[in-house]
C-alpha cells in the first residue's frame, strides 16, 4: 500500500529526511515513532502529496504521490492531529459536503455518511455545530471524514507530548 524509495526532503540548508526506505503492505498496521526533528510530520506530507521530496520516491497504492497525486489520494484517508473543520456547520451537513467534494456518488452519501457517523459515535451530535464541540468530538468529526470515500489505506497523524 505504501512503497518509499530513497527519500529525501532538504530545506535551506537542513535535510529532514534522508535516503528513507520503508513499505507497508495491504493489511498491516504500522507506527512512525521518533523523536522531534527526525522527519516524521515531512514524510507524511510527503505521502499525503502536500510538499514534493527533494529525491526519492514515494507510492500509494502503486501510484506516485505526485506524478498520479489524484490516483495515490483517492486511495489514502488522511487525518492530521488538528483537523481543519467548518466550524459553523452542523456534523451531518459538513460529512454531506465532504463526501460531495470527495466524489462519493450522490446516491451513496447519505448511506456513507450514516455508517461513518455510528462507527466514530457521532449519531447524538450529528446536528450539533462543530464549533460547539469538544476536541474529541471533533477528532471523531475528522476520522469520520477521512473514511467517507472507503480508502483503501487510513493515515492519521499525531504528535506525542
Amino acid at each position: 500500500m505504501i512503497k518509499v524509495e530513497n527519500l529525501t526532503k532538504r530545506y535551506a540548508g537542513q535535510t529532514a529526511i534522508q535516503d528513507l526506505n520503508f513499505e507497508v503492505n495491504q493489511g498491516e498496521i504500522m507506527g512512525f515513532l521518533g523523536p522531534n526533528g527526525a522527519g516524521k510530520t515531512t514524510t507524511m506530507r510527503i505521502l499525503a502529496g502536500f510538499m514534493p521530496p527533494t529525491s526519492g520516491r514515494a507510492t500509494v497504492a502503486g501510484f506516485d504521490v505526485f506524478e498520479q497525486s489524484l490516483q495515490a489520494r483517492a486511495h489514502l484517508g488522511y487525518m492530521a492531529e488538528n483537523v481543519p473543520l467548518y466550524s459553523d456547520m452542523r456534523v451531518t451537513e459538513y460529512l454531506n459536503y465532504r463526501a460531495a467534494l470527495k466524489g462519493v456518488q450522490h446516491r451513496r452519501v447519505a448511506e456513507r455518511v450514516g455508517d461513518v457517523e455510528e462507527l466514530c459515535g457521532l449519531k447524538d451530535v450529528k446536528k450539533k455545530l462543530i464549533g460547539t464541540l469538544s476536541k474529541g468530538y471533533r477528532q471523531r468529526v475528522g476520522l469520520a471524514d477521512a473514511l467517507l470515500a472507503e480508502p483503501d489505506l487510513l493515515t492519521f497523524y499525531r504528535r506525542w507530548r
